[in-house]
């Protein structure tokens, strides 16, 4: 019988540039050529608080309330950072992503538009992200929202025609951690992405907070923990590291004091950020806690061999690989039609996928990741290629029909490499 990939291949009619015949394991990545990183793996009690329907942390291990150990998979979702409506947000967009066999997808966010402080917020800013959550677990996803955007501690003054992302956290993102995750603290198919990209401070300020070089205060990892935490949320957690999220070297000598947490890493194919640099700057964590990729991607095209212009696609190829060799989970960037340099994964909003999204699509469809129940995916109803369940559907408050669309451009959004 040939590979997954290989049928798929032949049947969209991609090239091995265009990210084809790619992994003969069955899953996402190729086997092992080097000893895998070992898996803690879930004891039959639950070690850790978890959140109605969620998961827990044991050692680098994600586990189920089932003992059953878990990755998430998938991709991430812009436009509700610098846009309170969205863009081409409905249950038909989240449905083609479940399609691909995602069962996570990353939402990026903006304090600015939630807070009702906020010279700038939409009052239907909250409805629209419980609707976005919704949708998306009745794809069959888990969700995981990110503080994207943030505004240096002055309310308002994030434009949204620009670019909100700033160097760390600051003290309105407090506020906002703290009334997200009191909202979202019954539901444990959330998780808590708490800042998109930290750079350019030091790791005790990434840890604890303290002055920017530009003059204003910023929060640090622990703070926004402890703020979920206060909510009385036992979600999962995610911190990304330094160097826009990258560079976690810095994570055994400055951890967060708490539990259910992981480690983000956005590897990109720019400088300092090749595969020969991933064992130093996040690989080496793996053995220890749980990391997930929640953004990658490369900006830059290649020739095919038809000789046609076509969005690179080898590092996503390398980066899910190795992802698997070490048990990490990832969410791609982007499900955004954006073109090459954004990057996205997709050519247009039917959901058709790009080189680089080809790579994606063939390593989700080789998983079997269990859901929250401990399921298989796609075996039980809301899963992703399932139908959903009629208890998904709805049970978020203000949950509204199709989302309004916009029309207008988006700001350059794809993340500082």
């Amino acid at each position: 019988m040939p590979r997954l990939s290989n049928v798929l291949c032949s049947f969209l009619g991609l090239t091995a540039t265009a990210g084809c015949g790619l992994f003969p394991s069955g899953g996402g990545g190729a086997p092992p050529t080097t000893g895998p990183v070992k898996a803690t793996g879930c004891p039959t009690t639950p070690t850790q608080p978890i959140a109605p329907g969620g998961y827990y942390v044991n050692g680098n291990t994600v586990c189920t309330a089932a003992g059953k150990s878990h990755l998430f998979h998938g991709v991430d979702r812009p436009s509700l950072e610098w846009s309170p409506f969205g863009q081409n947000l409905s249950a038909a967009d989240f449905a083609l992503m479940g399609s691909w066999k995602a069962n996570t997808v990353r939402i990026a966010l903006n304090q600015d538009f939630w807070l009702a402080a906020s010279p700038i917020h939409s009052a239907t800013y909250p409805q629209l992200v419980d609707s976005a959550v919704n949708w998306a677990e009745t794809a069959g996803m888990d969700v995981i929202l990110d503080l994207h955007w943030s505004d240096k501690g002055v309310l308002g003054s994030c434009d949204p025609g620009g670019n909100c992302q700033q160097k760390m956290a600051d003290s309105n993102s407090i506020t906002f951690w703290s009334q997200v995750a009191a909202h979202y603290k019954n539901d444990g198919r959330v998780l808590f992405e708490l800042y998109n990209e930290p750079h350019d401070v030091s790791w005790d300020v990434w840890l604890s907070g303290g002055g920017t070089a530009d003059g204003w205060s910023a929060a640090g990892m622990q703070q926004l923990y402890d703020a979920v935490r206060a909510a009385g949320a036992n979600n999962l957690v995610v911190a990304g590291g330094l160097s826009f999220a990258y560079d976690l070297s810095g994570v055994p000598a400055h951890r967060i004091k708490g539990y259910n947490i992981l480690y983000a890493t956005h590897p990109y194919n720019s400088s300092g950020k090749s595969p020969t640099t991933w064992d130093f700057s996040w690989g080496f964590l793996t053995a220890t806690d749980p990391v997930i990729v929640t953004e990658f991607g490369d900006s830059s095209s290649v020739v095919d061999d038809a000789g046609a212009m076509v969005c690179a696609s080898d590092y996503s190829q390398q980066l899910i690989a190795y992802a698997d060799m070490h048990n990490a989970n990832w969410t791609a960037w982007a499900w955004f039609p954006g073109g090459c340099t954004f990057p996205s994964v997709i050519a247009d909003w039917n959901g058709t996928p790009n080189a680089p999204g080809m790579v994606v699509k063939t390593a989700l469809l080789g998983y079997h990741e269990p859901a929250a129940d401990g399921d298989d995916a796609g075996t039980r109803a809301g899963d992703a290629g399932a139908p959903p369940h009629p208890s998904d559907a709805g049970t978020h408050a203000g949950d509204a029909g199709d989302a309004g669309t916009d029309a207008g451009t988006h700001p350059s959004d794809a993340s500082s490499q």
